[in-house]
């Protein structure tokens, strides 16, 4: 899916390693909510509270998820899933387009 209807977008932004990770969120009328952002080149290791389904729309990018000892290359248009209270860090290699579902 392209484009999202009938939904609200925050106006602030999500500002996380110095502006060099951003994002936008998105809520459904269903209680859906996601956020739409960028990554910069760097490594970033982000915790979750709830499961993700990160969408990997453009660029690339090395993963580690909490627990394992490999990385795993992850480019535009693959995705991987985070379970909720864990951890996972990425090393972006090329600017990456992203939207982040939360499934919990």
């Amino acid at each position: 899916m392209s484009e999202f209807n009938n939904v609200t977008v925050v106006r602030e932004a999500n500002v996380y390693f110095d502006g060099a990770v951003t994002s936008r969120t998105v809520l459904f009328p269903s209680g859906e909510k996601k956020t739409l952002g960028i990554m910069l080149p760097g490594e970033y290791t982000f915790n979750t509270a709830a499961a993700e389904l990160m969408e990997i729309l453009a660029g690339e990018l090395e993963l580690q998820l909490a627990g394992d000892s490999s990385w795993r290359t992850v480019v535009g248009g693959e995705a991987f899933e985070v379970p909720a209270n864990s951890s996972f860090t990425m090393k972006v290699s090329k600017v990456s387009d992203y939207c982040c579902s939360f499934l919990g």
